[in-house]
């Protein structure tokens, strides 16, 4: 075989190679959304949002499912979403808090996702939709990531904290009470109990960010999660 031949083939199995490392693998970070069936809304009062690309996807409301529980709510997703009841307001100072059971860790999904609660809720259910989350993982992670309507990280993602519930594997039980605060210039996230991290309002406010902190809150479930939701409130210092 001439040189060149030799050395074309062997370029070319080079880049196989390369293509294979590069896709992911099975379950990994490229896990599709499901579509939850009969589902849609049925919490009198709530409306919800998918996320933009799950949008552009062509996925709705109908493919993940609010539905009542109890006293609570039970959320299956389907694309990530955000709940809310447009009668649910804050302003000022104040705590937004809920406790999340999922009963069995990583149900519908391969590695952890999470769900938490929002507050600064402005232009909802529109493409310039607002909003500031906290949100727990099963493996002892939280986020707090804001929209508006750009997305913007205040802690990074998926930063660790012993406060953060962890579940004892796949299959397994796991519960998280979240609590989303503001204070003055400061607003603060706590996980059971425990403040896991404080941040100053400039960094949640302004273009491209919330338009203010008051508004409507509610929850928010990433992809391909089952938990229930229960004691969601607002309190006052």
């Amino acid at each position: 075989m001439p040189v060149v031949t030799r050395f074309a083939s062997f370029a070319l199995f080079c880049g196989s190679l390369a293509l294979i490392a590069q896709a992911p693998a099975a379950g990994g970070p490229q896990e599709t959304n499901r579509s939850v069936p009969g589902g849609g809304i049925t919490v009198s009062g709530w409306q919800g949002q998918v996320d933009a690309n799950a949008q552009k996807q062509g996925q709705t409301v109908n493919d993940a499912k609010l539905a009542p529980e109890g006293s609570g709510m039970h959320v299956t997703t389907g694309p990530a979403i955000s709940y809310w009841n447009p009668s649910n307001t804050a302003s000022g100072d104040y705590t937004v808090s809920a406790t999340f059971n999922e009963p069995k860790f990583m149900n519908l999904n391969t590695h952890p996702h999470p769900y938490g609660v929002f507050i600064g809720g402005n232009d909802l259910g529109t493409p310039n939709a607002k909003m500031l989350y906290c949100a727990a993982y099963g493996n002892g992670k939280f986020i707090v990531r804001g929209f508006g309507p750009e997305a913007f990280q205040l802690n990074g993602r998926g930063e660790a904290n012993d406060a953060v519930h962890k579940a004892s594997g796949p299959g397994e039980p796991v519960s998280q009470t979240i609590a989303l605060s503001v204070k003055g210039d400061k607003i603060s996230c706590s996980i059971n109990g425990t403040v896991v991290g404080t941040y100053n309002k400039s960094d949640a406010v302004g273009p491209d960010k919330l338009k203010s902190t008051d508004g409507v809150y509610g929850i928010r479930f990433a992809h391909n999660t089952d938990a229930t939701v229960s004691d969601l409130k607002v309190t006052k210092p």
